[in-house]
């Protein structure tokens, strides 16, 4: 990624969106903001967008290394949509260096409208919940999206309620990935734990255990587990033990 490109489809949306200097002057609806980077949300047209501003790469090297939270999260966005992964689209993205330096960058994606974060329906303890075809409609598409990426050899490892969202239809997708990457061997099954750990983590609170046991289930593509499923599937159970 270099400089800043506005997706063609797009295109006349410069006047907001043309360049970092643009996004950078937006004001909009303060959605998150920490450190290194803010959210906000605009309205262009009735239609409302996503601007993720970072200011920084992180300290010391980090400003330095090629693979920036903006470029992966963008490279990423545009993954999961060439692997038919249902996720938001890309509106512009780009970064700017000073002497090889990150300095700044920004990625716009349109909003999903109509769409709730799978944690938001739990905090509102909506009723959609409580439905078990609803359930296994929801658990069934995150398990297939999960398996998907790990085919690919690709975890999320931030692959958490908040990044799947559900319209009113039953459809998931997901988002918000900017450290999601390609492993391979212990690695890569270390991650796969991780992601698995990170989905179970609020449906051990939220789903009862025939639920979480059918995901696991449905992720595998499988009736029933064999000796190495069970052996995994403790790991994941597991996984956060000490750390909470």
């Amino acid at each position: 990624m270099a400089g800043w490109k506005l997706e063609a489809s797009f295109s006349g949306l410069a006047d907001a969106f043309g360049d970092l200097d643009k996004v950078f002057d937006l004001q909009g609806e303060q959605i998150t903001k920490d450190a290194i980077s803010e959210v906000i949300r605009v309205e262009l047209a009735g239609v409302r967008y996503y601007v993720k501003r970072y200011r920084s790469a992180g300290k010391g090297l980090r400003r330095y290394l090629s693979r920036t939270r903006v470029k992966t999260e963008w490279r990423n966005l545009k993954r999961f949509a060439k692997w038919g992964v249902a996720t938001a689209q890309v509106v512009a993205a780009g970064q700017e260096r000073n002497l090889g330096a990150f300095t700044r960058g920004a990625l716009i994606t349109r909003e999903l409208a109509g769409t709730d974060d799978l944690a938001v329906l739990v905090s509102q303890n909506d009723a959609r919940l409580g439905d078990p075809l609803w359930v296994r409609s929801v658990s069934a598409q995150v398990a297939a999206i999960t398996r998907h990426l790990h085919d690919h050899h690709f975890t999320h490892n931030d692959l958490k309620w908040r990044n799947l969202l559900v319209d009113r239809a039953g459809q998931v997708f997901l988002i918000d990935c900017p450290s999601g990457s390609f492993w391979w061997g212990a690695a890569l099954r270390y991650r796969i734990i991780k992601d698995l750990a990170c989905l179970d983590k609020v449906a051990k609170k939220q789903l009862s255990r025939s639920q979480r046991l059918r995901f696991y289930l449905q992720y595998l593509g499988r009736q029933r587990l064999n000796a190495s499923d069970k052996q995994r599937l403790r790991k994941v159970i597991g996984f956060f033990e000490g750390r909470e």
